[in-house]
């Protein structure tokens, strides 16, 4: 396929591709890798790393280590399922703004603007804390505070693609607008989306991380964000409990950023090097 060999040109996104995949695997590997609950204590209080704990133990004599494989299912988690959520809203906003035009579009663009003035961590902040924390709050924090950008991308692929001629030949052979917009404007507006959605699941990993760094994680599920929460205090004593997951974050945001430009010089050959994203 031509689109796998353009890919494959590309060194740094086949090297992000083959983190990304061995994070995943991690990931689902877990319980095989990790048996029992990454929140037990298994050994004394901050150990350092060696010997049967690899990477140390925490301020409860935790694994850091299990902590680390466990956290990467929820991490990625949050960061997938808050991705699709906001993808969904932001293509279905920018959808009918773009293909309807007039005043469907004038609303919808103001409301993407008024989302777009609130600062979004503080936003998300926000709403965590009025939520509560937990892995349903986050997601949907992050989801509600991410879609704007791509509302306004969808927006502009559809306004550009809609006078096309073969989306007004499906409109004079009489099919429906929403199935022209599904049928005929989505799937030639997809690229740039694909690209965007990509990035967007490393932004939501480092807002997770962020919030539970604050300590609006969820108390019953261990992610990198909350083992870096959970040891600010004390750093200078273990800096291997902040040093760890960190690495894993900036292993997995670099490698999802790398993935992300492979698929942009994949799929838009002609703008190889930028990113066409509208943001």
């Amino acid at each position: 396929m031509a689109f796998l060999k353009r890919y494959a040109e590309n060194r740094g996104a086949v090297a992000g591709l083959v983190i990304l995949a061995v994070v995943v695997a991690v990931a689902l590997a877990a319980p095989l890798l990790m048996p029992g609950d990454p929140m037990a204590t298994r050994g004394r209080p901050l150990l350092p790393p060696g010997g049967d704990f690899p990477f140390g133990t925490d301020m409860l004599g935790r694994d850091v280590l299990a902590g680390i494989v466990h956290g990467a299912k929820v991490s990625l988690m949050i960061g997938l399922i808050s991705t699709v959520i906001a993808v969904l809203i932001g293509v279905t906003v920018g959808a009918v703004a773009g293909f309807f035009g007039g005043q469907v579009d004038d609303l919808l663009v103001r409301v993407t603007e008024f989302f777009q003035t609130i600062p979004s961590f503080i936003f998300a902040i926000l709403l965590v804390a009025i939520m509560t924390p937990s892995l349903a709050s986050i997601v949907t924090a992050i989801a509600v505070v991410t879609w704007p950008p791509i509302a306004r991308l969808a927006r502009s692929e559809f306004m550009s693609l809609r006078r096309r001629e073969f989306v007004e030949a499906a409109v004079l052979s009489g099919l429906s607008r929403t199935r022209i917009i599904v049928s005929e404007v989505l799937p030639n507006a997809m690229s740039p989306l694909i690209v965007m959605g990509s990035l967007m699941i490393a932004t939501a990993i480092l807002t997770e991380s962020a919030l539970s760094f604050l300590g609006l994680g969820d108390p019953n599920r261990i992610s990198w964000g909350y083992m870096i929460g959970a040891a600010r205090t004390v750093f200078r004593q273990a800096w291997w409990l902040s040093v760890f997951p960190g690495l894993a974050i900036a292993l997995t945001v670099l490698a999802i950023n790398l993935v992300g430009e492979g698929l942009n010089d994949a799929l838009n050959p002609h703008l190889k090097g930028r990113m066409r994203i509208e943001t």
